[in-house]
């Protein structure tokens, strides 16, 4: 049976906490790499070698991404991640846009990652590359993944550990042994994208990022993880690395075993550059499964993503309220997992009958809706450390931890200019469509602006809710030394004492 937790005097479930450090890192992994990894090279091919540069760059940039989530996390330990640290720093507002954002991230890049599952399928199946049995393929993978989140929590957890183990065999193979097949004469131009060679990284970095998206995937389900301050900063730093040398080293071999000109028109590197390493086809075909394994996977993790950030910002009444409603023993939240799937699906269709280069178009979107959250978290770190870091962070720690928040914020800026500026057009159309969705949901609730007002009975009176975020606090303000930042706000449904404390400082506070 699930936890309850007194809600007035109502009783309401709380989901299970099922995900222990194995498969809250499996998750993570689980998520970062998912198929854009066995797609990436081709993606990247048309800007040359110089696309390595970027890739370097961009690890920089999500490691530091990473520590900051890690810091955020232990002082939140709650489901909700970049909505949560928003809310908490900035408002509700900022935090509704970060849940809008990153919620649109989600399930557009569900999108994404089944359109590159497909190329993997489509080694064995449709090898004349119909269009009508590849969105069909694509649409087949995605509603595979929401049934098996609609299994259970547990069920989500044991799967990702078993498809991230199986698919990192092909990627540390080619990784490590692929990196003595290198030919020096595969690379190609350095920057055979006719730009300039920053405006080349620049480009090739927006489109690299969609590689490290789910580097923060612990963080969102925080509120299912065991001992979620210890275990999520873990998850999300180790999870990050591991992850960013497999990356590098795979995208290396595959750029030195394949040719330049066959890299740009491959639906399938890895397995290219495998049968390119042994010769015939045995070889890229036991990529081509381990890559449709993990493509599963990562629809898998982040069909749970697509769920517990609307979750986590509904039961604060930031978003629709059936999307904070749990069903059965596990709490599972079904209309977040259908909506995001049913959205995902139809850009699905959209991407195949209008674009051409469908793989990179719904990446952009994707990394551009992503950064947004990324952006907003970094600041919010870098926010609490220049107000309350000098009350509990040493003069060393509260220097490394500034340069750590500041370099992941400008990180973020310069993936969002990287974007382009049609992406970055699209992008913003898309955030400001949550606009009128805020002005709806605050119309509901009878509340302007701070205005003190209960919470709606509809709100209230939700039997399936579990009350597992940080209450939102009042604005920060510099005062005396305190353990807290902010306090419980009038708004919330739910009593001070039945939930976590919100920005614990302790000099523990980020990620050794």
């Amino acid at each position: 049976m699930p936890k309850t937790s007194t809600t007035g005097d109502r009783a309401a479930p709380e989901p299970e906490t099922t995900l222990g450090l194995p498969a809250a890192s499996a998750l993570v992994i689980g998520s970062v790499i998912g198929t854009g990894i066995f797609a990436l090279p081709s993606a990247l091919a048309p800007f040359g070698p110089v696309s390595l540069v970027a890739f370097v760059v961009v690890t920089v940039g999500a490691l530091a991404l990473a520590l900051t989530f890690g810091a955020l996390s232990k002082r939140v330990p709650a489901s909700g991640g970049p909505y949560v640290y928003a809310r908490e720093a900035f408002g509700e507002f900022a935090g509704f846009l970060n849940a809008w954002s990153y919620w649109i991230t989600a399930w557009a890049g569900n999108a994404a990652i089944a359109v590159a599952w497909v190329g993997y399928v489509e080694v064995f199946v449709n090898t004349g590359h119909k269009t009508w049995i590849s969105m069909s393929l694509a649409l087949a993978g995605l509603w595979v993944a929401a049934a098996i989140n609609l299994t259970g929590v547990r069920n989500i957890g044991a799967f990702q550990v078993i498809t991230t183990v199986l698919k990192f065999v092909p990627l540390v193979f080619m990784a490590t042994i692929g990196l003595l097949f290198v030919d020096p004469d595969n690379f190609g131009a350095f920057n055979a994208s006719g730009r300039s060679t920053l405006g080349a990284i620049s480009a090739a970095a927006a489109i690299a990022l969609f590689s490290y998206l789910g580097l923060e995937a612990a963080s969102v389900v925080a509120g299912r993880v065991r001992d979620p301050e210890r275990n999520v900063p873990r998850a999300t730093v180790y999870g990050t690395l591991l992850c960013a040398v497999i990356y590098i080293l795979g995208t290396l071999a595959v750029f030195g075993t394949v040719s330049h000109g066959a890299l740009g028109t491959s639906i399938a590197p890895f397995t290219d550059a495998a049968n390119n390493v042994f010769g015939g086809t045995w070889a890229g075909d036991v990529v081509a499964v381990a890559a449709i394994i993990s493509g599963i996977g990562a629809l898998n993790g982040w069909t749970m993503l697509c769920a517990e950030m609307p979750y986590a910002a509904a039961r604060d009444g930031l978003f629709p309220d059936a999307f904070a409603k749990l069903r059965g023993q596990s709490g599972i939240p079904v209309f977040g997992i259908i909506a995001s799937t049913v959205l995902a699906s139809l850009i699905t269709v959209f991407s195949y009958t209008r674009f051409e280069d469908v793989f990179t178009k719904i990446v952009l979107l994707s990394v551009l809706t992503a950064v947004i959250p990324y952006l907003f978290s970094a600041a919010a770190q870098l926010y609490w450390l220049l107000v309350r870091g000098r009350e509990t962070l040493s003069p060393r720690r509260m220097a490394r931890d500034v340069t750590v928040a500041a370099l992941a914020l400008a990180f973020s800026y310069w993936s969002i200019q990287g974007s382009g500026y049609q992406t970055v057009y699209y992008g913003l159309f898309v955030l400001l469509l949550g606009v009128p969705v805020y002005v709806w949901l605050k119309r509901g609730q009878g509340q302007y602006g701070d205005a003190d007002t209960a919470v709606p009975a509809a709100l209230t009176s939700c039997e399936e809710r579990a009350p597992e975020t940080p209450a939102p606090p009042r604005r920060l303000s510099v005062g005396p030394a305190t353990n807290r930042v902010g306090g419980p706000h009038k708004r919330t449904a739910h009593r001070p004492q039945d939930r976590p404390a919100p920005f614990r400082a302790t000099e523990d506070d980020t990620t050794s």
